[in-house]
């Protein structure tokens, strides 16, 4: 009897000493669960990005400039000459016909455009040799031509110049990387960082600005192609009215 009763004592402590314990781990891991702290996310804005590309972007810098400012000065140079009024051949036509030719050189010289300035050439070459008046107007479209496609090399070269810069800041953040390492005698990511923002950005921006220097060269070049089909049409034009039997 007194066995069992000694037992029950025991086994009844045993369970208040767990409880207290469940009680003390809940209590403890409760606050802490609840207090977990999220860490603070840095922002990095797109001129520390820059930044850190190294000495590099100070070229890249300039090319990009230079890239923006002779695509929109062309673009508004050729869109201008592209320009030609519909009536214009047929009131040159006109001119001719009536031997009006002094109107006929006053309509070219007021129309703005590469076509005008050649049809001008060959209405003041009128009464000589059709030979001699084409060999006139080809030189005068060559001239005109030349003329639109001033500094369009230029974003062909920096086309091709962007991202080989970009390459060598490649190599420059391989260095830096290399250079890090010898001074610290560690490869984490924190010494290594400093020199793959240099590589990764620089590869990034040669490549995104040798690609807007593409993009707008061929655009220019077929907007120049299609104002030299109507320099064409127009001295087709202007050829096959001379070689018209007189009426």
């Amino acid at each position: 009897m007194l066995n069992s009763v000694l037992i029950q004592i025991v086994s009844g402590a045993a369970t208040v000493a767990d409880t207290a314990k469940n009680i003390a781990v809940q209590a403890t891991q409760g606050p802490v669960a609840s207090t977990v702290i999220t860490p603070k996310q840095d922002t990095l804005s797109l001129l520390d990005l820059v930044m850190k590309g190294g000495i590099i972007m100070i070229p890249m810098g300039l090319l990009s400039i230079l890239t923006l400012y002779f695509f929109f000065e062309r673009l508004m140079t050729i869109s201008k000459a592209s320009k030609l009024d519909k009536n214009f051949m047929n009131s040159i036509k006109d001119f001719v016909h009536n031997g009006n030719i002094d109107a006929a050189k006053s309509l070219c010289r007021n129309t703005v455009s590469p076509a005008a300035r050649m049809i001008e050439k060959g209405v003041s070459r009128i009464g000589k040799p059709i030979k001699e008046i084409e060999e006139a107007m080809e030189s005068t479209g060559k001239l005109e031509i030349n003329r639109l496609e001033k500094n369009l090399s230029v974003l062909s070269l920096i086309g091709r110049i962007a991202p080989i810069l970009g390459f060598v800041g490649t190599i420059a953040g391989v260095i830096k990387i290399f250079y890090d390492i010898s001074l610290t005698d560690n490869i984490s990511i924190g010494v290594i960082s400093g020199g793959l923002y240099q590589k990764m950005i620089t590869s990034a921006s040669g490549l995104v600005i040798g690609l807007i220097a593409f993009i707008g060269y061929y655009i220019l070049n077929a907007m120049l192609d299609k104002t030299l089909n109507k320099m064409e049409t127009a001295s087709v034009e202007f050829i096959d009215l001379l070689q018209e039997p007189t009426k």
